[in-house]
């Protein structure tokens, strides 16, 4: 079975979305699709086939307030306006094909961290709902964004206890990975202040979520380098951008954002090429 592995990052997987738009472009397919944060939310666009739609959303609406601005703390408790950019933006200004989504055979899992054991949970994309309450939880980083409710379970950013789920594709029966990073050859995660903040604010309420979040550096190093031994085993092709291609989380320069999404294809395109991906 084949799979597609993505990393998250906010702004940063506009390279995935480049990968992505050059592999539809080449009528590449897979069995599955696994990944977490703004990953995921642009791999249930390459299910759509919907060829730049995260291009147009990320490009056109960065500085828009309805999207990201203080403004909506009063409205949604988040920097993101939720309510926007999960169920107005999909149905009236970047419409999601739902209908193309459900029939694509491609399975789709979509990581979240549960808030009450710090672990993490793969929920079934073909069930998500049409308000994207699946995504929101994905991307529902703390201080943020508030805790997502799905039912009577709480969630938050599936990177936090998973931030490259490799492995949960294997397990799931993949034999063959494209892994899609969003960081250079090299990179190292290191604990942030915010971090430390967010897991000291959480600690109290859910503490095994703090847990997750002060182990969260520890844990994508060792995963960026279980991903590198899959590849020289055969088992992964990995795409990450080049050093000179880097954008900040919440990179604000739109001519960088548009510099990545293209570097992601023409590197994509590349290895189409040289028949390293060829599903």
């Amino acid at each position: 079975m084949r799979g597609l592995v993505l990393e998250g990052g906010t702004f940063r997987p506009i390279f995935s979305a480049g990968v992505m738009d050059a592999m539809l472009e080449a009528g590449v397919e897979f069995d599955y699709v696994i990944g977490v944060s703004a990953g995921i939310t642009n791999g249930v666009s390459f299910v759509s086939k919907q060829k730049k739609r995260n291009y147009n959303v990320l490009v056109n609406l960065r500085h828009d307030k309805r999207y990201i601005g203080l403004r909506n703390y009063i409205s949604d408790k988040s920097l993101f306006g939720i309510r926007f950019a999960y169920e107005e933006l999909p149905t009236k200004i970047y419409p999601f094909d739902w209908e193309t989504y459900y029939k694509n055979p491609m399975q789709v899992r979509i990581g979240v961290t549960d808030a009450k054991t710090g672990k993490p949970r793969y929920l079934d994309g073909k069930k998500m709902d049409k308000k994207c309450n699946m995504l929101k939880a994905t991307c529902a980083l703390p201080m943020i964004f508030p805790v997502i409710k799905i039912g009577e379970e709480e969630y938050y950013d599936g990177g936090i206890a998973d931030s490259i789920p490799a492995a949960k594709a294997l397990e799931d029966g993949c034999d063959k990975l494209v892994i899609v990073l969003t960081r250079p050859k090299g990179y190292k995660k290191k604990l942030s202040k915010a971090n430390i903040v967010a897991a000291r604010a959480l600690r109290k309420k859910y503490p095994k979520l703090s847990e997750a979040i002060l182990n969260r550096p520890k844990m994508y190093n060792e995963q960026v380098r279980y991903c590198e031994q899959l590849e020289k085993e055969g088992k992964a092709v990995i795409l990450r951008p080049g050093r000179a291609y880097q954008i900040e989380s919440f990179e604000k320069d739109i001519d960088k954002i548009k510099l990545i999404y293209n570097h992601g294809y023409m590197l994509a395109k590349k290895k189409i090429a040289d028949g390293l991906i060829h599903f």
